[in-house]
């Protein structure tokens, strides 16, 4: 498996699979660095697209693996190598959402966020917050 910054040349393929936002917004987060592509035997797997929450805490708005890659690993690798590049990044806090009718939940819980809360947008589905923080005992 391969993990990398996606760029310029992949936003035609981000723009097939991702239409929670506009081609002009997916090009300036690539432009941020801000979404990895994941890849196995060059081959696209999905991606992970995060932002600042707050303007101080990274927050994954879409991690997407294609069904054909799911239950094989890719997810948890895709945040475990997220959450690691924040870390060199200087932070400890790391956040996400899913709603609450999705499975992702579950994906989340076992990755070790915890709900932390809530609020249901337009009328549509409840949608979860989550937080993971690294808690360093001295």
């Amino acid at each position: 498996m391969n993990i990398r910054f996606a760029e310029i040349k992949d936003i035609d393929l981000l723009i097939r699979y991702d239409k929670h936002i506009a081609k002009e917004e997916i090009r300036n987060i690539i432009r941020q660095s801000r979404i990895y592509i994941v890849e196995k035997d060059s081959q696209f797997v999905g991606w992970l697209r995060y932002n600042l929450f707050w303007d101080n805490t990274p927050f994954i708005n879409m991690l997407y693996i294609l069904e054909e890659y799911r239950g094989r690993g890719f997810g948890r690798q895709a945040v475990e190598f997220w959450e690691n590049e924040m870390r060199q990044q200087g932070y400890q806090t790391f956040m996400t959402s899913t709603q609450a009718d999705e499975y992702a939940q579950h994906f989340y819980f076992k990755l070790g966020y915890e709900a932390v809360g809530g609020f249901r947008p337009d009328n549509g589905s409840y949608e979860i917050i989550f937080s993971k923080s690294d808690n360093f005992e001295e």
